[in-house]
């Protein structure tokens, strides 16, 4: 169920005045500006590490072997 409180990271607005300004480019095949690339990646890494944890909550057994793996392959990594 969502937090009242904090609002869904995609309703949230761009600038911190408020207004969102998310512009259409005007055409389909125009590039993408890196503004616009790192806002998505921003949006999509947020949105990763939200639906990990949300993972790590509802298993956290799981959560625990995985966290033990991965201490296990730190361990043994050789520099």
């Amino acid at each position: 169920m969502p937090d009242p409180e904090r609002p869904n990271a995609r309703d949230a607005p761009d600038t911190p005045d408020g207004r969102n300004q998310r512009r259409e480019r005007s055409t389909p095949d125009a590039p993408e500006t890196d503004a616009e690339r790192r806002r998505r990646r921003a949006q999509f890494l947020r949105e990763l590490h939200e639906a990990k944890a949300l993972r790590d909550r509802v298993q956290p057994r799981r959560a625990r072997a995985a966290r033990m793996r991965q201490a296990m392959r730190m361990r043994t990594f050789r520099w």
